[in-house]
């Protein structure tokens, strides 16, 4: 099986729950820690074009909230996100999992069993 790749913050309780689920079924996965290795911004622009911008855009955490209304703004289309998203990584919905069929944002227990096992 193909190896997935999981993006986040390793502090997230949502990562956190990714990872001890892939790990209770045997998955191997890599895991890129935001905080310390940074957003890709091809990589996020690939996303946002595979999941549409609703999707990968966190609007609920506490660093979306605190942005200036001009970020914010940013934040509304997918061109001018992909550097507000780069510049601040914990704006991305948590986790990202890239897979051989395509990528799965956020946890849903669900979803991932369907399509990752």
């Amino acid at each position: 099986r193909a190896m997935i790749h999981l993006y986040g913050i390793p502090n997230c309780d949502t990562v956190k729950k990714a990872r001890v689920w892939l790990d209770n079924r045997g998955r191997a996965f890599t895991f890129h820690d935001y905080k310390k290795e940074g957003a890709d911004p091809a990589k996020v622009a690939a996303w946002i074009a595979a999941a549409g911008l609703d999707a990968i855009v966190n609007r609920k955490g506490t660093t979306f909230r605190a942005l200036s209304d001009a970020d914010k703004a940013l934040a509304a289309d997918s061109h001018t996100a992909v550097a507000l998203l780069v510049q601040h990584p914990s704006i991305i919905k948590r986790p990202v999992a890239e897979h051989a069929g395509g990528i799965l944002v956020g946890f849903k227990e669900d979803e991932w069993s369907a399509t990752l096992l």
